[in-house]
């Protein structure tokens, strides 16, 4: 037999928390799953190791990065966004994704307990872009998609294009040598 309590107490969705990275561009807050991300370097560390690449259909990515014998594609993080441009003073390598985000500083970590769904108001490449909203510390926080910030169509174009960069570069360096 059931006690009262226990009869007129509501079923109780637990939810697992979830850590997150609380990052800012262009003093704007957002967060990324903690275990989305394999590393965080300054951009001063990467300087030497970037190679540009030029697609101008895709003016978020002007470099690549080689880590661990995978290349890169470094996209900043305001211009995908469409925030004011920024100096950028990190770099998330995001990872199971050949993605390194280009973000101005890290907040902090925290814990979350919930990802709300994005309203309604959310549209077009938003809804890529984003998991869906959290709220930490009074404040309503877009969580953002890790593999939101390229499309599989892209990172193929990007391909193409660093593929015959690096044509280029070995035909330059040959003619030189």
């Amino acid at each position: 037999m059931k006690s009262a309590n226990q009869r007129s107490a509501p079923p109780r969705r637990l939810h697992k928390p979830e850590t997150v990275v609380l990052f800012v561009v262009a003093q704007q807050l957002f967060a990324i799953a903690a275990d989305s991300v394999q590393e965080i370097r300054s951009t001063d560390s990467l300087a030497g190791a970037a190679n540009e690449i030029e697609q101008p259909e895709l003016s978020k990515v002007r470099h690549t990065i080689e880590r661990g014998h995978r290349i890169y594609y470094v996209v900043n993080a305001g211009v995908h966004f469409g925030l004011p441009v920024t100096r950028p003073a990190l770099v998330l390598i995001l990872r199971q994704r050949r993605t390194a985000v280009l973000i101005d500083r890290i907040e902090r970590m925290a814990e979350i307990s919930t990802v709300y769904p994005l309203p309604l108001g959310f549209t077009g490449d938003e809804r890529r872009w984003y998991r869906g909203l959290a709220y930490v510390d009074d404040l309503v926080i877009p969580v953002v998609q890790p593999g939101g910030f390229l499309t599989a169509e892209e990172v193929q174009r990007l391909d193409r294009t660093a593929k015959a960069a690096a044509s280029q570069r070995e035909l330059e360096g040959a003619v030189q040598a």
